[in-house]
């Protein structure tokens, strides 16, 4: 879900009331402006600031403001964005997610007057999301909808949408349609390259052939899993891998090498690539060892790991994680004969599994429960639980059965049609062989002499064509590279010249105490500095690109009303200087746009540093456009300079967008 509400960036403030104004000001135009619009824009301003500062509360009072008040001058699409980026705080925070599938509801009663396909499909994604919270089932149609609504340009979000409901399919117990959903979600991240949540749709499926008790099958695609992300470098989720390993091998019974994979999963959450620890992770993989200790009668070491467990809980808030946090201490305090603090926390991790539908906590959670209260001598509730353990423990083995057997039967029924297609294909080919063998030897001789002379044609064109394109590529990199050089030129002398000239005007101005004009030079001095900086970025050799980069933004972000975030991984020293000040360039014309022709209220820059090559991206809300139509505009320079000064670094560039939603630019380059 952060790619989708990473792209709900919540909008600036409207330059209207300057960014000096302060929160009483814009409650002051909420409680007495006659005008919507205004009110609207004030309430958007409060926003923006109780984001900043991290003030929830006042986040959702204003945003539910803002939805009523758009909803009743027909800014639906206003609406909408506010009500996707309140689903989050509702459902992971504010533990509400009824409130979050509330709120949306009353925006999607007016869903025909939303033409965004982004939008429409939004909602429904966002209403699933919390909807996964109450009732899978729902949930499972939300993400249909988003899929039928969101259009082939929302190519991320309808992997989003496949991946979540392949995990809804899946917690139901839906193994097949569950299947084909996380198939579909591994596609379009796999064309998309993010690879990161192509590990998530692959992993969804393990999991799948670990509840069917295919344990060969899913150790066999997890280890192909983490041999993809060890060459990738994603290095920080293998701890995920070798945990959930881990747990198939204790649902095997193989207690030594259940030990050795979680032992793996903490020395990757202990790895210095790590910069800060994830608290979640490491609270699954230490109460398991906990567990396993405490199961063993090792005290000592279930202490240590308790302890550990203890100190993170603090930094977490997610069910699940909870849930294995009580599971632990139960587990624990029951080896220690502390039954009543084990039945204490026991109960409060059955409460967590059944809050979350999660099964096979709900299970352990009986299992433990009537082992506790064996000890504790009241065998009449040790009954109830072991019975309520044994009831659950069937009706997983029968839907089991029933999956795999699905599963199978959708093998061998694909493997047959197969088959059958194959033979038909073959009898087919058969009959019209002899037919064609005839017609063949016919039309060969009198097509034979026209192919001939079209291929020589044809050759000699494509050679042309190959010899033009190349001579006007090397006219291009040479333009480029002259007209560095003479920024460069331009940028010291007037660096040197003009600019020595203005500091000694200002010393003479100054000795006589002439303060009006020293403010005019001083503006002058001021503007040739920004000139200068602007025609040749001097700060490449005193910074190094990756710093250059984060410097730029920052000016960007400070000085004008663009909100910009930014995910940079540190690229120096993988390019010659040249290389540097083309990739400068195309992060710096491509905001320049942004800037003069988006009309966009946030933007996000992130650059990824891979094995062999590096991907930046560039994208914004603004307005959009239609890429044929502004690359042939002879007028427009702007697109076909960044191509140029790609191709002159060998890379790939790449432009997504579509009228009224936000364009991406995406480069990749060699190194």
């Amino acid at each position: 879900m952060k790619k989708l509400l990473a792209l709900f960036v919540i909008s600036f403030l409207h330059p209207y009331f300057g960014v000096s104004q302060d929160i009483e000001y814009y409650r002051t135009v909420v409680d007495t402006t006659q005008s919507p619009s205004l009110k609207l824009e004030a309430l958007d301003s409060l926003i923006t600031k109780s984001f900043r500062r991290g003030d929830d509360d006042a986040f959702i009072a204003y945003s539910l403001q803002h939805i009523d008040l758009a909803k009743d001058i027909d800014s639906i699409d206003q609406a909408a964005k506010k009500a996707m980026n309140l689903q989050f705080l509702f459902t992971n925070k504010k533990g509400r997610p009824e409130k979050a599938v509330s709120v949306i509801n009353g925006v999607l009663a007016h869903k025909y007057k939303i033409k965004d396909s982004f939008l429409l499909g939004g909602l429904y994604l966002k209403r699933g999301s919390a909807n996964f919270r109450i009732d899978l089932k729902r949930a499972i149609d939300d993400y249909t909808l988003a899929l039928e609504n969101f259009s082939k340009n929302d190519s991320i979000y309808l992997a989003d949408a496949y991946l979540f409901r392949g995990q809804a399919y899946s917690n139901l117990g839906n193994f097949v349609p569950a299947g084909e959903s996380y198939r579909e979600a591994y596609n379009y991240y796999e064309a998309l390259k993010d690879y990161e949540y192509m590990v998530h749709a692959q992993q969804g499926i393990i999991t799948m052939f670990s509840m069917n008790g295919f344990y060969d099958k899913a150790k066999e695609e997890r280890e192909k899993i983490i041999e993809k992300l060890q060459q990738l470098k994603l290095n920080e989720f293998l701890a995920v891998e070798y945990y959930n390993q881990a747990l198939d091998y204790k649902k095997m019974g193989n207690k030594k090498l259940h030990l050795e994979y979680l032992n793996k999963a903490v020395e990757i959450l202990n790895k210095p690539w790590e910069k800060d620890r994830n608290y979640s992770q490491s609270i699954f993989v230490h109460s398991k060892l906990a567990e396993y200790f405490a199961s063993e009668g090792d005290i000592e070491n279930a202490t240590k790991q308790i302890n550990l467990v203890k100190g993170w809980s603090k930094n977490i808030d997610d069910i699940n994680s909870r849930v294995n946090y009580y599971g632990a201490i139960a587990k624990y305090h029951f080896a220690l004969g502390d039954y009543e603090t084990a039945l204490e926390s026991a109960q409060k991790k059955l409460e967590g599994s059944k809050s979350y539908n999660y099964t096979d906590a709900i299970l352990e959670s009986y299992d433990l429960l009537a082992d506790i209260y064996a000890g504790k001598k009241d065998y009449e509730k040790s009954l109830e639980c072991r019975e309520a353990y044994i009831s659950i423990r069937d009706s997983i083995y029968n839907r089991s059965t029933a999956n795999s057997l699905a599963y199978f039967q959708t093998l061998y029924e694909t493997e047959k049609k197969e088959k059958e297609l194959v033979e038909k294909t073959t009898s087919i080919q058969l009959l019209e062989k002899d037919n064609d063998s005839f017609k063949k030897v016919v039309a060969f001789s009198s097509v034979a002499l026209l192919l001939l002379f079209g291929v020589i044609l044809l050759f000699r064109n494509q050679q042309n064509l190959k010899n033009n394109k190349i001579l006007q590529e090397k006219f291009s990199q040479k333009l480029l590279v002259s007209q560095e050089e003479e920024r460069k030129r331009i940028s010291k002398d007037l660096h040197d010249g003009l600019g020595q000239q203005l500091l000694l005007i200002k010393n003479k101005v100054i000795s006589n105490g002439d303060n009006p004009t020293k403010k005019m030079v001083d503006a002058a001095i001021d503007e040739v500095r920004t000139i200068s900086r602007d025609l040749h970025p001097f700060q490449l050799q005193e910074m190094g690109i990756t710093k250059a980069i984060q410097h730029t933004l920052t000016q960007i972000d400070e000085n004008t009303t663009l909100f910009i975030s930014s995910e940079i991984d540190n690229i120096d020293n993988l390019f010659s200087p040249e290389q540097e000040v083309n990739i400068y360039r195309i992060v710096q014309e491509s905001l320049n746009n942004i800037l003069k022709h988006a009309k966009a209220e946030a933007s996000k820059v992130s650059i990824k540093k891979l094995t062999h090559n590096i991907i930046i991206s560039i994208k914004d809300n603004g307005n959009g456009f239609d890429f044929s139509e502004k690359y042939q505009d002879i007028k427009s320079l702007g697109l076909k300079t960044l191509l140029e000064r790609t191709k002159f670094l060998n890379g790939q560039m790449k432009v997504q967008s579509k009228i009224d939603s936000g364009t991406t630019l995406e480069f990749q380059f060699p190194v």
